[in-house]
């Protein structure tokens, strides 16, 4: 079953990234690329504030990466906009603190999950991937660099 997570809100629930982090989205991205090889289950993270807005290409086959443009959307328009369009409602999860966006999915038979929840089962998974010995980190392809790069700034501000 996908998901469909609203990244910052997300980031807000995790202990381990800041929404200070200059580098919160990178991480979340790298956290939910190890989640989906673990579980084997697919999502598409939703970002406030990317320029100029779009898929980006720090995702995977596994985990697609959507910004929002400033001044056009945000998250919330845009993970409603797909609850809206998508065929198949019952086949995928939101992942979202937000009151009214939870509302509007569960309104469209979309299953619900706060991010503090999903936030829980996050760090179950990455405490069971340590005590196996596996590597919690996915490794970072240069592409994945050289995309990150394009995406933050020279001080590591985020666009």
């Amino acid at each position: 079953m996908p998901h469909l997570i609203d990244g910052h809100n997300l980031i807000a629930s995790l202990p381990d990234i800041g929404l200070d982090d200059p580098h919160k989205e990178a991480k979340l991205v790298n956290k939910l690329k190890s989640w989906a090889a673990a579980t084997r289950k697919k999502c598409t993270i939703v970002f406030d504030r990317g320029l100029p807005g779009g898929t980006s290409k720090m995702g995977t086959s596994a985990v697609t990466v959507l910004f929002a443009a400033d001044q056009r959307s945000d998250a919330d328009t845009l993970i409603k906009r797909r609850i809206s369009r998508a065929r198949d409602r019952r086949a995928f999860t939101v992942v979202s603190s937000d009151s009214d966006v939870r509302a509007f999915a569960q309104r469209h038979g979309v299953k619900v999950i706060t991010s503090a929840a999903f936030s829980g089962e996050l760090q179950r998974k990455s405490r069971a991937q340590a005590a196996r010995g596996e590597e919690v980190n996915p490794v970072v392809s240069e592409s994945e660099i050289d995309e990150l790069l394009d995406l933050f700034d020279a001080d590591g501000s985020s666009a």
